[in-house]
């Protein structure tokens, strides 16, 4: 059961990832990073985003220059919500599939 204050800062650290990532990537054109969800852990200090990345077959090399700057991004999130949040969690980025297992089952329903 996820409680008001990690629903709050779960949807702050996504409105403000989103906005690194389209700055990010508007910089290397025909990449879209959407932060799908983002989850907190009870005590704060661990959040788990799910990333959707387009095009999928990029997808894999994208989560890797993701995780492999993590900090970076961490800082930067830091700088953006350090008057709403006394300490920023820990991030953690997992690819998020879960548009690439609607497809398939549509894919399947159609035969």
């Amino acid at each position: 059961m996820e409680t008001t204050r990690q629903a709050k800062i779960a949807r702050l650290i996504q409105k403000e990832l989103s906005e690194i990532f389209r700055q990010q990537t508007a910089k290397t054109h025909g990449i879209i990073i959407s932060v799908s969800t983002v989850r907190v852990t009870p005590d704060l200090s661990i959040a788990k985003a799910y990333l959707s990345v387009f095009p999928t077959d990029r997808a894999q090399e994208v989560m890797e220059n993701i995780n492999s700057s993590a900090r970076t991004i961490r800082y930067e999130l830091a700088q953006r919500v350090r008057f709403q949040l006394r300490k920023t969690p820990e991030l953690h980025f997992y690819l998020d599939d879960s548009l690439d297992y609607i497809e398939n089952i549509d894919a399947l329903l159609e035969k």
